[in-house]
């Protein structure tokens, strides 16, 4: 399933200021409790709860492929721990790209955003 996408200004700037944050190699990850997933839920087709996306790569990573090509890791990186770990629903996420990450694997990538998700406790035991 595709994620929702943060799409108001104000959300990045209210997780980033009130938000619990995780400083990694390659990324660095807010989580911010989402007051609108409730109605989300009941807006979604089978009733589940989801979280919502953010993705942030500044031009300071690279030109426009370096920066689309580090999207798409990001993206596949967050798709493989959703998969391995049950991450709780219901909060705004933001992935900000740092410069390590133009020349990264996805691996790394992968690796970065679960150690993220269990420092933030975000994973469902």
């Amino acid at each position: 399933m595709k994620h929702i996408a943060i799409g108001e200004n104000h959300l990045y700037s209210k997780t980033y200021a009130k938000g619990s944050k995780f400083v990694g190699r390659c990324v660095i990850v807010y989580v911010l409790k989402d007051y609108r997933a409730k109605k989300l839920q009941k807006a979604h087709p089978q009733g589940l709860m989801v979280n919502r996306i953010g993705l942030t790569v500044s031009k300071k990573i690279g030109h426009a492929v370096v920066r689309n090509r580090v999207k798409r890791i990001l993206r596949e990186g967050l798709r493989t721990v959703e998969k391995e770990f049950s991450i709780k629903k219901g909060y705004l996420i933001v992935l900000v790209a740092r410069p390590a990450c133009a020349e990264a694997k996805t691996q790394n990538i992968t690796q970065d955003l679960q150690k993220a998700f269990k420092v933030l406790n975000m994973t469902e035991i």
